[in-house]
């Protein structure tokens, strides 16, 4: 039955993911077709709004200034309207401003698309904070990360000298893709008992005549976007463990769904773009091949149970239940583990800190290699960064020199790539390291064990690379954690955008190099293998050491 669950999802994704694909093709090939006709009539005074009148492709620079300058400005806002959130409508409970480092890692992390909570939404946050400023940053994060992907597409597939123009593409993710698919999802989840309503706080009085305080708010809106565009911040501090995010089994496929889908077409949508639909395919592939890996460690480590409690004779039949939602059982379980940290959604149905020590080296490994789908966007352009990284070892074995999609590979777009692939494991073992160095950082670890070491090393690595999700066992709501992950969160998501957006404006601007017999195939299984390789590679030489002073060295010593 577990395994009918999980094939039953993943087959639904392959059913979806193509025409998917297709659709976010039409929508920002800047062709005319239907999405023109369908929702033209609602950009148009957006357009006219910002003063976009004539959409001008940018170069790399300045859709990178585009970009970032945007961002700016929606941080500033959302800053103002934390710190004096007490003061403004929509708070019948009462909810004072937070603390001003909290804010700033608040908005950093929202922001960037991590939704790393180091608070509970339920106390910590008034329904006009939940809406203006937590759900207005899920869908810009997510539409600023789709823009970026399919600016750094146009600029190694087209023949073109721009990347397109953020501004349209960036207009064009709200109306064409969030805002309906939102929409839809929310009024499912509604029907299927997911709350949305601006009522205060419910007063129950228990069997035992106690008074019961039940939070509730506009869960359901918060729970569409927060999957579809990857962003994993939850409504209470529970997240999608709590009932009223995620209350029955089916809802848990809904929002697994959601938050693989996109990242899922994103593959099929590049293929479009290149002409080639094999080239999709490739990257698809490695991408599946890659998570159903992961998938069965999860799956066979928490159904197998915990080895210290196996070997004290307790019944493992069930597998570890411990921090998991009986209605979900350890298949939804895995597969929700598996697909949030793979797409970097970073919502949990259950909580990671009490994962076996295999199961939770799953997706601590997925978001340390950060291609496995990925976010909006970012997990597309990474794998496509190791397909150019693959070729261009591939040309110096043979001694060519490497090409891919007809331009030239040489040093400025390798010492990029480099730079980008560099930085993410930088980001987080230095901050790890200085942690462990501090009281600062060694007083909030309540593990003082192996565990403990995995604790500081997800939280960090989960702010790399914006996916959100914690080893909630960390106490993190310190200004050490607070400043430390904000900073890492906002160097994850930055310096990797603007490095393979300069790789793709250095490609817009080399000659095209037509297909001979000699060009090295990519578009074939061989391909996939070797890109596989690759990512697999570079990330054990990266990351093994640290690993296994973690969750290895915790599995070994429980056994």
């Amino acid at each position: 039955m577990d395994i009918l669950q999980i094939g039953i999802v993943i087959g639904i994704l392959l059913l979806v993911a193509r025409p998917l694909g297709d659709y976010l093709y039409y929508v920002f090939s800047n062709e005319p077709n239907r999405t023109d006709q369908l929702f033209g009539w609602a950009e148009k005074p957006v357009f006219a709004l910002i003063g976009l009148k004539h959409r001008v492709g940018m170069n790399w620079k300045w859709y990178a200034i585009s970009f970032v300058t945007t961002n700016v400005v929606l941080v500033a806002i959302s800053y103002l309207l934390l710190r004096v959130q007490s003061g403004l409508p929509l708070n019948p409970n009462g909810i004072a401003n937070m603390e001003p480092t909290l804010v700033m890692n608040t908005v950093i992390s929202f922001i960037t698309n991590t939704n790393l909570q180091h608070y509970s939404g339920e106390t910590g946050l008034t329904y006009f904070s939940q809406m203006a400023v937590i759900m207005m940053m899920m869908f810009t994060s997510a539409a600023t990360g789709l823009s970026i992907a399919v600016a750094f597409v146009r600029g190694i597939t087209s023949k073109g000298k721009t990347l397109g123009n953020f501004f349209e593409d960036f207009v064009k993710a709200h109306t064409r893709i969030f805002f309906p698919f939102a929409l839809v999802i929310t009024l499912i989840l509604v029907a299927l008992q997911v709350p949305q309503t601006l009522d205060s706080t419910l007063s129950v009085t228990t069997l035992e005549g106690n008074i019961q305080q039940i939070a509730i708010g506009p869960v359901a809106s918060l729970e569409s976007i927060k999957h579809l565009g990857t962003n994993g911040g939850g409504f209470f501090g529970a997240n999608s463990a709590h009932p009223f995010e995620n209350p029955s089994p089916l809802t848990n496929v809904i929002e697994i769904l959601s938050m693989w889908a996109i990242s899922a077409a994103l593959p099929f949508m590049y293929g479009r773009f290149a002409n080639n639909r094999k080239q999709g395919w490739v990257i698809f592939s490695a991408m599946m091949i890659l998570l159903l890996v992961f998938l069965s460690i999860s799956y066979t480590a928490e159904k197998s149970g915990n080895p210290a409690l196996n070997a004290l004779g307790i019944d493992a039949s069930q597998g570890s239940m411990e921090g998991k939602e009986v209605r979900f059982g350890i298949a939804q379980s895995a597969l929700f583990t598996v697909v949030t940290t793979a797409a970097t959604t970073g919502s949990v149905n259950n909580m990671h800190d009490t994962l076996t020590p295999l199961g939770g080296l799953v997706p601590l490994a997925e978001m340390m290699l950060n291609v496995v789908f990925g976010g909006k966007g970012v997990g597309l352009m990474n794998m496509l960064m190791y397909a150019i990284l693959a070729v261009f070892i591939c040309g110096l074995m043979v001694g060519r020199t490497p090409g891919f999609l007809g331009r030239k590979i040489e040093s400025r777009e390798m010492k990029l790539i480099a730079i980008a692939i560099l930085a993410h494991p930088f980001i987080i073992l230095v901050p790890t390291a200085v942690a462990f160095l501090t009281d600062l950082g060694r007083g909030s670890i309540t593990n003082p064990g192996f565990h403990g070491i995995t604790q500081v090393l997800y939280e960090y690595t989960s702010s790399a690379a914006n996916n959100g999700s914690g080893f909630e066992g960390l106490a993190d709501n310190t200004p050490f954690w607070n400043i430390t992950t904000g900073l890492v969160m906002f160097f994850g998501r930055y310096i990797s955008m603007i490095a393979l957006l300069a790789v793709a404006g250095s490609l817009t601007r080399k000659q095209w190099v037509p297909e001979t017999i000699g060009t090295f195939r990519t578009d074939n299984v061989l391909f996939t293998v070797l890109l596989i390789g690759s990512v697999i590679l570079i990330g054990a030489l990266t990351f093994l050491p640290v690993i296994v002073l973690g969750p290895i060295a915790e599995q070994l010593t429980i056994r």
